[in-house]
């Protein structure tokens, strides 16, 4: 799975989700402010990638993410991983 399929498929799932508009999640945009997570919106995302791409990921995986870019970057990651 290429860059923009995982960016293409994040946005379909993000936007559904947690109703944002696909406009604004943009590779700088920064993740909890756009999609106005708390606490258990990222129990949310875990499942909801883990339903998508089928690997596991926990709140250690988020540490240092702020960005959609840094969140692609970790998904390709798990995936390369996978």
């Amino acid at each position: 799975m290429g860059r923009e399929e995982v960016i293409e498929t994040i946005k379909g799932f993000l936007s559904e989700e947690f109703e944002v508009e696909r406009d604004l999640i943009t590779p700088e945009a920064n993740l909890k402010e756009t999609l106005d997570l708390d606490s258990l919106d990222y129990v949310d995302l875990v499942v909801i990638i883990e339903e998508n791409f089928g690997f596991k990921v926990t709140g250690e995986d988020f540490v240092g993410v702020e960005s959609f870019n840094q969140f692609y970057d970790l998904v390709e990651k798990k995936l390369a991983a996978k």
